[in-house]
């Protein structure tokens, strides 16, 4: 299991899943597909959130945009019905659009394999700018990549620069795809939390790490732009509008990390859990088991400390190279190991 403290970082005392992981949540799967060339640093990550197909039996989801500078689709009917019916893909700006293709594409192929017919389907697809590293007008994410993401998706898989965070830069370090989890117990029953992040935000000499400013003074760009992606999954039982108020807590997390919401900025967070479903057909009340509301403060914590222990780890798992117009972008790990 890997851990901001297995870098000398002291983390929360919130007791993680068994990988530290959003795969920690009982069936969620997660996979990647790079794009690795003279010109491009870049690529898609796939979220899957359980076995089967969502289109069927959706999930209970919600979303939050904290600062709206950003491409997404699909978030005007996640936010109108409160859920989810596809598997969660990430990527580069200009590729949503080739990304929401191949998704249609997966979910029709999907669909028609089980005998269900599908004439509307709502893919959500996010992204954050990779332009300083790759060559986004050539959008080299296809479906060949979209769907290698989603058949090599698993509990385990790598952090850093991989997938759709080959090519992103957070707090002026190589960014890239952090992840976290966290244990709740409720009435002697355990739950998880986990989350996944795509990294691409926020200014050097802003960055926390242990509660310091270690990079304070440095000259770095002027401003906090360039996006982050947060998603969220649990098996809490919760209602759409309850995973609403947990999502919102991602920005605390961001928060704590040195980030204060640049102008420049998407913070975009979707969550979803795989404790209350939505089925396509059947009977026209459904059961929903949803928490109390004031048992609520500890999902808001373990949202808010999986968040910046994740964006840390984006960075972490991330080594320094140059970006395409030569300028060296460090990694974390080597620049805190000067200090």
């Amino acid at each position: 299991m890997l851990r901001a403290s297995s870098f000398g970082i002291p983390t929360d005392s919130l007791p993680t899943g068994e990988n530290n992981l959003i795969t920690d949540v009982p069936g969620v799967l997660v996979g990647h597909a790079t794009v690795e060339t003279e010109r491009h640093r870049t690529g898609v990550t796939a979220v899957i959130p359980g076995p089967g197909n969502p289109f069927t039996n959706k999930y209970v989801a919600a979303a939050q945009v904290l600062n709206g500078f950003g491409k997404s689709l699909g978030l005007m009917q996640l936010q109108e019905l409160g859920t989810i019916e596809t598997p969660l893909l990430l990527t580069n700006t200009l590729n949503v659009g080739l990304v929401h293709d191949a998704a249609v594409e997966y979910m029709l192929r999907l669909c028609q394999a089980d005998g269900t017919e599908c004439h509307s389907v709502n893919p959500v697809v996010l992204e954050c700018n990779d332009a300083s590293m790759n060559d986004i007008r050539v959008r080299a994410v296809k479906q060949e990549q979209v769907f290698a993401a989603l058949g090599s998706a698993g509990k385990e898989f790598q952090l850093g620069a991989v997938g759709a965070g080959r090519g992103t830069i957070c707090h002026g370090f190589k960014g890239g795809i952090g992840s976290a989890s966290r244990k709740i117990e409720l009435d002697g029953r355990e739950y998880t939390l986990g989350v996944l992040v795509q990294t691409n935000h926020g200014r050097r000499e802003d960055l926390i790490v242990g509660g310091k400013t270690p990079f304070a003074g440095q000259d770095g760009q002027a401003c906090d732009k360039g996006s982050v992606i947060v998603v969220l999954a649990t098996d809490l039982p919760l209602s759409s509008r309850q995973l609403g108020r947990v999502l919102r807590r991602a920005g605390a997390g961001l928060i704590r990390g040195g980030s204060f919401i640049g102008h420049g900025s998407g913070e975009v967070f979707v969550g979803f859990t795989t404790a209350n479903r939505m089925p396509l057909g059947g009977p026209a009340a459904v059961p929903l088991t949803v928490l109390r509301e004031d048992t609520l403060d500890i999902a808001f914590r373990a949202t808010a400390f999986a968040v910046q222990e994740a964006v840390l780890l984006s960075m972490l798992c991330a080594g320094g190279e140059f970006d395409r117009g030569g300028r060296w972008v460090p990694g974390l790990l080597e620049e805190l190991r000067k200090l």
